[in-house]
């Protein structure tokens, strides 16, 4: 394959939306920096798009826009292809053809790699093609790079992340201002940080598709996402994180993993943490992790999750790695899915029934005697300890709010409970769950 000529390599962009002109905009406005730090021109040669308005601010040389993936796919000159078409529909049939020729790939699709990880790692294994993913976790932080590479002589432990700007900006939205849900994701919208169906953000499963990657680095192991325990954010009140605050707690949306050995928890929901974490302040669309591992201890990446630029950086930076991995004659120089293939484990995910935690619950209850005797007693016959209670007086006619903290209880238990709770005629709505990380539960 004729994939350098001279001092340069040539790239296939697949997809020129928002984060596809980042990566063409960036490789121009910073091309003579890149160059003079690898040694090496990166080229664009071709950009692919379906809609020839995608490119028409992005001041092409002639002959490099086409409307035909496959053009780019089968170019002989072009040894790198990187793919920011998104989705699990035909992008999956662009990044298995590309490896199926042996050329890198370069992605930022997380929901196609967690759908479809094996297929993807058995055409790595069987053409020696290099996959590269950086910017489908954490955007510009370098979580991917963190865990196959800086952190490969670690054990990781656990870990801990913010990874969706939406549901970041909607919770600090609705903690700094007092905004319901409603109000919050519509000025996220508003600003470009929310999807017009923001569904797979709110709801968590972007979140999932991000720890899925997260677990199989970390872990050494295989994960079906949809195993994946979700809980989204709609449900959160201005009340629950103005009285999460009274405790001492934050209200974030945490996608959590720990290794446990012959088991992994993993598990993506609301959760109440101390504001000492450094997580708690995390504010509007940033992201964050925490890593742990047995040699680092705890080691916190912080910045912007997506956007264009942030993002661009992240995918440049791939494809860097990619083209001195060519020039070099080294890739594949480190496995897709950091372990080598033998070596990767098939470990089970914990239930949530078995979780153990401690938990905010709130419910909505008519102002009659002997209401708390009753609560508490269901949360008793289930072995549920209660911290603390906290009552809001009456200000308006209604049901009153009732919060308790509780001491650490399973997971099945508390369900049980609150299903019984529910069910009192005492009870005027719902209870509501968020579960609580503390520094000792780690």
């Amino acid at each position: 394959m004729d994939n350098l000529s001279g001092n340069s390599i040539s790239v296939g962009l697949l997809g020129c939306g928002v984060v596809g002109a980042g990566v063409a905009k960036l490789l121009a406005q910073n091309g003579d920096l890149i160059a003079s730090r690898i040694g090496m021109e990166i080229k664009l040669a071709k950009a692919a798009d379906i809609n020839p308005d995608a490119v028409a601010d992005l001041n092409l040389a002639d002959g490099v826009y086409t409307n035909d993936a496959m053009d780019v796919i089968n170019d002989p000159t072009i040894p790198i292809i990187v793919e920011l078409i998104g989705g699990q529909g035909i992008a999956k049939d662009f990044v298995l053809a590309a490896l199926n020729k042996g050329k890198t790939v370069v992605t930022a699709n997380k929901a196609l790699i967690a759908a479809y990880r094996d297929e993807i790692a058995e055409a790595c294994e069987k053409s020696g093609a290099d996959f590269l993913f950086e910017a489908s976790v954490g955007g510009c932080m370098p979580v991917i790079k963190s865990l196959r590479e800086s952190l490969v002589s670690n054990k990781v432990d656990s870990i801990f992340g913010i990874l969706n700007g939406t549901c970041n900006y909607i919770l600090t939205q609705i903690t700094q201002e007092g905004m319901p849900f409603d109000q919050a994701l519509a000025q996220a919208q508003e600003l470009g940080f929310a999807e017009a169906d923001p569904t797979l953000d709110v709801e968590g499963m972007d979140t999932v598709h991000k720890l899925a990657l997260s677990v199989a680095l970390a872990f050494g192991t295989r994960v079906n996402y949809k195993e994946i325990y979700v809980d989204g954010i709609t449900r959160i009140t201005p009340l629950d994180i103005t009285i999460a605050a009274e405790f001492g707690y934050s209200v974030k949306l945490l996608a959590i993993a720990k290794n446990h050995g012959d088991f992994v928890e993993a598990r993506v929901h609301p959760t109440m943490i101390s504001h000492d974490n450094l997580l708690s302040s995390v504010g509007r669309n940033m992201n964050a992790v925490k890593i742990v591992g047995d040699a680092v201890g705890e080691m916190v990446l912080y910045g912007a999750g997506a956007g264009m630029m942030p993002t661009a950086s992240a995918v440049v930076g791939d494809i860097v790695d990619a083209a001195r991995n060519i020039q070099l004659g080294c890739h594949p120089r480190i496995p897709a899915f950091s372990y080598q293939p033998a070596a990767i484990r098939e470990l089970p995910l914990m239930p949530m029934d078995e979780l153990v935690s401690r938990y905010y619950v709130r419910f909505s209850a008519l102002d009659r005697p002997g209401v708390l005797s009753k609560v508490s007693g269901v949360l008793a016959k289930y072995s549920i300890s209660i911290a603390s209670v906290h009552q809001k007086g009456r200000h308006t006619e209604g049901p009153v709010p009732i919060v308790m903290l509780t001491h650490e209880a399973k997971e099945a238990n508390i369900r049980k409970a609150l299903e019984e709770v529910g069910s009192l005629d005492v009870i005027a709505e719902a209870p509501m769950l968020i579960r609580i990380e503390d520094e000792n539960q780690e």
